[in-house]
């Protein structure tokens, strides 16, 4: 079963930073569109950033300059460098896998989710 693994979420101060990381399986994290997304209550979840193979970066405009995402093919990590974090970005953040249109119907995979916090 495929399993994405959070950690890094947590309580931080306006101004202050986190970082998440997710870990995936090595049959899924070359060839899966990686990324991150958020949810508050009452609120459908959004994007926050994303990693298609061999394609631009995609970033919500609310995070652009503040946030960044990165993969480690070695450790088949996705992390998400947040900075300068504001309340609104306060939300559970979600690891995704997306299976790429190229590779045919299937799933994507999901986090199980990390609560950021930021408050004073």
């Amino acid at each position: 079963q495929v399993k994405l693994v959070e950690s890094g979420g947590g309580a931080v101060q306006p101004g202050g930073s986190l970082r998440l990381s997710c870990v995936a399986p090595g049959e899924i994290f070359p060839f899966y569109t990686m990324g991150w997304y958020r949810q508050t209550p009452g609120r459908q979840r959004e994007l926050v950033a994303s990693m298609p193979n061999g394609e631009r970066i995609r970033y919500a405009d609310s995070v652009k300059g503040r946030f960044t995402i990165s993969k480690d093919f070695t450790t088949y990590t996705v992390n998400l460098q947040m900075n300068s974090l504001k309340a609104e970005d306060t939300a559970v953040y979600y690891c995704s896998a997306k299976r790429p249109s190229e590779l045919g119907p299937g799933v994507d995979y999901w986090g199980q989710g990390t609560q950021v916090t930021v408050s004073s």
